[in-house]
């Protein structure tokens, strides 16, 4: 199965999601790599469970749960957003939701996943990111994928300390 690779598995949400989707995405810790500034509601999140079987055509967007194996724990998810046809691109984002998973090789697994189904059976030409300055783990996991920094908005995201850089990275499919 494409989606599987070093002990992780790619699978599609389901209703049972539903509770730790709830947590995941109310921890207000997450809330500033994503640009979230409400909480979601259980009622919002099975509407779009229900509809996460529409194709990422129609939604453009793609999000997939990350389960290691062979216990299939849920440890995160991983999405293809903002997809753009027309120039066959998307934004990825990666959530390993528990400290105690991460630096694992949970995410780094999943990414190169992730990577091939969107270059190899999707057809994309590049995917891209947003990476805050002071995300260390998550530019050197993206770098390390053969993303490059491509631009910087400087004081770009407003937080409780001042402004935080964003970093702006791309990966272009290197097959086409």
């Amino acid at each position: 199965m494409i989606l599987e690779n070093d002990g992780i598995r790619l699978r599609a949400v389901e209703p049972e999601d539903l509770e730790l989707l709830y947590l995941w995405e109310n921890d207000e810790t997450n809330w500033k790599q994503s640009n979230t500034l409400v909480p979601y509601s259980r009622y919002i999140l099975k509407k779009y469970i229900a509809g996460s079987h529409k194709s990422i055509y129609e939604t453009g967007q793609l999000r997939l749960m990350i389960d290691v194996l062979p216990d299939e724990r849920t440890v995160g998810t991983i999405d293809l957003y903002d997809f753009d046809h027309f120039h066959n691109r998307a934004g990825v984002g990666i959530l390993i939701a528990d400290h105690a998973d991460r630096k694992k090789g949970y995410a780094s697994a999943a990414l190169v996943c992730l990577t091939a189904y969107a270059f190899d059976t999707i057809g994309l030409h590049q995917l891209w990111c947003n990476i805050l300055e002071n995300n260390t783990e998550s530019m050197q996991l993206f770098t390390h994928h053969g993303f490059e920094i491509c631009g910087a908005r400087k004081e770009w995201i407003r937080t409780g300390n001042g402004y935080e850089t964003e970093f702006n990275l791309q990966f272009i499919n290197p097959k086409k």
